[in-house]
């Protein structure tokens, strides 16, 4: 049985051969071996093709293949930027980064109540948290408590030395989110994937599942602008580009489990909108309908 260790020294490895990658080498291996993947995690495989399936059901079979070759290319890149990120200027960062909407970041912090971005697993998300906090903006994130201990701290060391405080998705994660909005933090949180299936039933592309109930709960509870937002990568290499959405509000308030119901729903619809851009960005490897194989 392999040692439990090893997948965290593996990041470990990986982090610091990333951070010696020149950008165009780190670009250039995503996608070439992002293919290779495809081939190898026939599983995953299967999975992406149906989730790409239920945001085009028009692609015929070889335009499948080139979808899902390409949501593995995005996959890998997401990780080799996020090795080299720590080792990278923060005007290096700044050059390739842009923001459409931030207009609605600034106006949540204005009103101090925190902001919630609240975001579909899409593109290079980790470079969002790394240009605001060089800002001075106060980041939170919620992140899921992995298996492997040894991967789970090497993940929490990347994060927290771009100086984004992490949040464990535990039994405390509630009250610490609530803490950080009233600290006037911009909290992420992945919003189209419930880990922990405890979350809220909606119509998610056509078809029913349940997603996490957080976003909406925490906005209505707090105040504080719940903002759908994605960041997408870019042609150019290092490059992103980051949607941010008007916030979302409830026009008509009623009893707090309808609401929360009601404004998720409302979410998810901007985060088909916002996944509809690059379908290919999209990183749900994992089922997430009832009706996937090895959902429970």
């Amino acid at each position: 049985m392999p040692d439990e260790r090893t997948p965290g020294i593996a990041f470990r490895l990986a982090g610091a051969v990333g951070a010696l990658t020149p950008a165009v080498v780190s670009h250039a291996a995503a996608l070439s071996l992002g293919g290779v993947g495809a081939l190898a995690m026939r599983r995953e495989r299967k999975l992406v093709e149906r989730h790409q399936r239920r945001i085009s059901p028009e692609l015929n079979a070889l335009q499948m293949q080139r979808r899902v070759n390409e949501a593995f290319q995005s996959y890998l890149r997401y990780y080799l930027e996020t090795f080299r990120l720590p080792s990278l200027s923060a005007d290096h960062v700044d050059a390739g980064f842009s923001v459409e909407g931030y207009s609605h970041i600034e106006k949540g912090l204005a009103d101090g109540k925190g902001v919630i971005v609240a975001l579909p697993h899409v593109g290079g998300w980790e470079w969002a948290g790394r240009w605001l906090a060089q800002r001075g903006i106060d980041v939170s994130a919620v992140v899921e408590v992995l298996e492997s201990r040894e991967t789970y701290e090497a993940f929490l060391e990347v994060r927290k030395s771009q100086g984004i405080n992490v949040i464990p998705l535990d039994d405390r994660a509630g009250i610490a989110v609530q803490e950080a909005l009233r600290a006037n933090h911009v909290v992420c949180l992945m919003s189209d994937r419930d880990i922990q299936r405890n979350g809220v039933e909606v119509e998610f592309f056509g078809e029913r599942t349940t997603v996490p109930a957080g976003a909406a709960f925490f906005a209505l509870r707090t105040g504080a602008a719940l903002l759908p937002t994605s960041v997408y990568f870019t042609r150019r290499v290092d490059g992103h580009h980051t949607v941010v959405r008007p916030p979302l509000t409830l026009p008509v308030r009623g009893r707090l489990r309808d609401d929360v119901q009601q404004l998720t729903q409302m979410l998810v619809r901007e985060l088909e909108v916002l996944i509809r851009r690059a379908p290919e960005q999209w990183h749900l490897f994992s089922p997430n309908w009832p009706s996937d194989p090895g959902y429970r």
